[in-house]
């Protein structure tokens, strides 16, 4: 039966305390029951474990005493987690009534699937009619040009996604995966830090054979804003660096040198020349650096910001 199965939700908090409530709150209306809650603190300004434990006593709590990213802040969370079922939300979506149930029930008709997420769609304050999609599956990452799309992005959702279906990438927002294949294929790489590791981690699933889902009948909401504004230095940085180093991981041989020529041909001056004429000097060192790391590593400032001091890490237990 389904509902036997355990379910952890595991969720990262960074300085947003307010909005992982809202997650929580989310989770306590769910009509599954059988679940488990882990938080993990990536070194906020301001340490949020005693107001979780006074508002949120089912929940286990993780504190790390420095930033791991969203890689290493998940990982921290998954030798403690007792579910059958891990499932890795963001702390800033709400999950709707089913979701949970939805997502189990496709694991159960399907062996052969590793991972799944439920349709992702952009936080609706009620200023819309309907819901406006984010994600209901990826495309391929292309070899040359290092890019893909995302199915049904800022698309109504008018139903028209409404059966599962496979997909290459899971997305970081919301996936789920059973514990038997995270022990087959590892943790998340956290050297990416930021971006592009739920893509390294779907490469890894289906490479030891398992199949990625998307369960659209499956919902959770994203408070992630729909407009993209400027990047900013440390975004573009991490962006460019682990885009290459996606592509030296998963893409050996000819392909990978297809890719450079790719890159070195195209991409590179294509990306400076637009920021030089826009006059974002600092978004076009940032571009470079993370780019030139995969071929002369360095300990940049933005490297800083990923390996920080070292690693002193809290745990505590608040149920058994």
């Amino acid at each position: 039966m389904v509902k036997e199965k355990l379910v952890t939700l595991i969720t990262v908090n960074y300085n947003q305390t307010a909005v992982t409530c809202a997650l929580l709150d989310s989770i306590r209306r769910q009509d599954y029951p059988h679940t488990e809650v882990i938080v993990v603190d990536n070194a906020s300004r301001e340490n949020p474990e005693t107001l979780l434990a006074t508002r949120y006593p089912e929940v286990k709590f993780i504190r790390s005493e420095r930033n791991l990213g969203f890689a290493g802040g998940n990982n921290l969370a998954v030798p403690v987690a007792r579910g059958e079922y891990l499932f890795f939300v963001n702390n800033d979506t709400e999950l709707p009534d089913g979701c949970i149930q939805k997502l189990l029930a496709l694991f159960e008709q399907n062996p052969r699937i590793g991972a799944a997420s439920p349709l992702i769609c952009y936080f609706n304050d009620g200023s819309r009619p309907r819901d406006l999609i984010q994600y209901a599956g990826m495309t391929p990452v292309h070899p040359l040009t290092a890019r893909n799309q995302t199915i049904g992005q800022k698309q109504e959702d008018n139903g028209q996604f409404d059966r599962p279906m496979p997909t290459a990438y899971a997305h970081g927002a919301a996936m789920m995966f059973p514990r038997q294949v995270i022990e087959n294929v590892g943790l998340m790489a956290d050297d990416f830090f930021l971006y592009y590791e739920e893509l390294d981690w779907g490469e890894r699933v289906r490479r030891a054979g398992y199949e990625i889902w998307v369960e659209p009948r499956a919902k959770i909401y994203h408070k992630e804003s729909v407009t993209v504004g400027k990047l900013g230095a440390l975004k573009t940085y991490y962006l460019n660096r682990n885009r290459v180093w996606f592509m030296r991981r998963n893409f050996p041989g000819w392909r990978l040198w297809l890719f450079y020529a790719f890159l070195f041909a195209l991409t590179i001056p294509k990306n400076a020349a637009s920021l030089l004429l826009r006059g974002e000097r600092d978004t076009l060192r940032a571009f470079l650096k993370g780019i030139f790391w995969n071929f002369f590593p360095s300990d940049n400032e933005f490297e800083a910001i990923r390996t920080g001091s070292a690693q002193t890490v809290r745990l505590q237990k608040q149920t058994a």
